[in-house]
């Protein structure tokens, strides 16, 4: 049986967002019956992200992403929350690595300032 192509996705983004800031702690918060494993999420002088698993899409949320540039225009979720900004990947999309490496940065840049 082949690897689901969320669990890859999420790998990809680990990898992403590791590359974006080595110093990055990863923990699993949000346990429940339905989610053993938790919801991954990542922080670097404060919450970046998260990264939770649907049945149809991967979403990445971001904690303070409404303060985010994102010249690139990867949120496509939550656009209307207060603080926080998603985005949705969906099977057979293509996330922009750089795009994403370039917001997590930022994103680590707010937390420090």
């Amino acid at each position: 049986m082949s690897t689901d192509w969320r669990s890859d996705l999420v790998e990809r983004v680990r990898s992403l967002i590791e590359t974006a800031e080595p110093a990055v702690v990863e923990e699993a918060k949000w346990r429940k019956a339905s989610n053993p494993d938790g919801v991954p999420t990542f922080s670097a002088d404060g919450l970046i992200c998260t990264v939770e698993t649907y049945k149809d899409k991967v979403k990445l949320t971001f904690a303070k992403g409404a303060s985010l540039a994102d010249p690139a225009g990867l949120f496509n979720a939550s656009l209307d929350a207060g603080t926080r900004r998603a985005i949705d990947v969906f099977e057979g999309e293509e996330l922009d690595g750089d795009a994403l490496v370039a917001l997590v940065r930022e994103a680590v840049a707010l937390n420090r300032s």
